[in-house]
């Protein structure tokens, strides 16, 4: 992975132009993956404030949604995000590496023989089993660890955490008091929904096992969980997609800003004849002399083949030269056909860049076209697109002068 620069050093008030983004980018590079870290603070505030009083954390898994763990985490610390979550223990280290004082989860669990490396680096584990469970606690009292962890609880999703039998018979433990549970959790499958009866079955299940957990901060809420009401907040909510600019609430606009500005290079121009075809299979077959673009992204980058088109089938656009334009043929492994055709002649040159997602093409709109959701899209962005970064720690709100600074959330 290229990264350019430091975020930090990158004024507040850069706005990279298309120009300026193909000269940050080294001459090789495929394309540039632009990160707005102030849009993601941004969407990271506009989560915490639907969700007063709760705490608003971060979820930073998978390389930040692909947008990188370390800007990322550093920009939401610096903005006030005090408790973080990752999928693994690597991730982990990769948070632990950038903000040193927040709390981190670890949602993938507890492994006999991880302990000293959770201790190590101040990482809570998400334990989802009895079997873990008992694991953690042999490490604790062999090191005296005292660092807590999560209890997921299953509610209706049926992938990980504890039943509510085996929730139910962990609470004498909680009642003893010294139990090194932090926080009580569980995750909803269908919030992206806003009517699907799923939802309020959580709900009752989560709140009423949430209740006997007494003195235990609890949560339930992912990104559109959010925007499911107060009842689903609790004590924190757990953004995740919300904060990279995915669309939380699908059946309705957007409320989030669009955070990641994606673009690859032009490689050739070229001219067809009509009745002549474009990319593997010959599917898509000109039907007038046409102007090609063929551009170095395909789906080893993570620009689906499923994007591409067909003679009955029109398939995703990119921005040439400020018009949407459309893909000709199949997505290959590492380039895209773009018909220009309708552009001016000298519109689009070798070596200028096309914008992939940005300039109104958005994450949703592009994992429309490969039949999946913009998660997906995100944290398939492949490593041969140079990262460039704008905005940051300067981005961070002083804390109201009447308050005194809260203190750090143990770990």
């Amino acid at each position: 992975m290229n990264i350019i620069s430091d975020p930090k050093s990158i004024p507040t008030s850069t706005v990279l132009s298309p120009e300026a983004s193909q000269a940050a980018a080294p001459a090789s590079a495929t394309g540039v993956l632009t990160v707005d870290l102030d849009a993601i603070v941004a969407n990271w505030r506009k989560l915490e404030k639907t969700a007063v009083p709760a705490e608003c954390a971060g979820v930073i898994k998978a390389d930040a949604y692909g947008c990188g763990v370390g800007p990322v985490a550093r920009a939401l610390a610096d903005a006030g995000c005090k408790t973080f979550f990752v999928a693994t223990l690597d991730e982990a280290r990769a948070a632990r590496a950038a903000v040193s004082s927040a709390a981190i989860y670890v949602l993938s669990g507890f492994f006999q023989n991880c302990g000293d490396a959770f201790a190590k680096i101040d990482a809570r584990p998400v334990i989802g089993d009895l079997h873990e469970l008992a694991e953690w606690d042999v490490f604790c009292r062999r090191s005296g660890w005292t660092g807590g962890a999560a209890i997921h609880i299953d509610t209706g999703m049926n992938r990980l955490g504890l039943t509510i039998a085996d929730a139910q018979g962990i609470l004498p433990r909680i009642k003893s008091g010294d139990h090194g549970i932090t926080l009580v959790m569980s995750h909803l499958a269908c919030a992206e929904n806003l009517h699907h009866p799923l939802n309020a079955r959580q709900l009752a299940t989560f709140r009423e096992i949430a209740s006997v957990f007494s003195g235990v901060p609890a949560s339930l809420a992912n990104s559109s969980g959010v925007f499911l009401g107060a009842q689903f907040q609790f004590d924190m909510v757990r953004p995740g997609a919300a904060l990279y600019g995915v669309n939380p609430t699908p059946e309705a606009d957007n409320p989030m800003q669009p955070v990641v500005e994606l673009k690859a290079r032009i490689v050739q121009i070229r001219n067809i004849e009509r009745g002549e075809s474009v990319g593997y299979g010959g599917t898509w077959t000109a039907r007038r002399p046409t102007r090609l673009a063929i551009v170095s992204a395909g789906y080893a980058d993570g620009y689906f083949r499923a994007g591409g088109s067909n003679d009955g089938t029109r398939g995703a656009e990119v921005m040439v030269a400020g018009k949407r334009c459309p893909v000709a043929g199949r997505i290959s492994m590492d380039l895209m056909a773009i018909d220009i055709t309708d552009l001016a002649h000298n519109a689009a040159r070798r070596g200028h860049m096309v914008t992939l997602i940005g300039e109104g093409i958005t994450v949703d709109e592009l994992a429309h076209h490969f039949g999946t959701i913009g998660y997906e899209v995100l944290t398939s962005l492949g490593p041969r697109y140079a990262r460039v970064y704008k905005g940051g720690a300067a981005t961070a709100e002083p804390a109201p002068a009447a308050t005194e600074p809260a203190p750090a959330t143990p770990v």
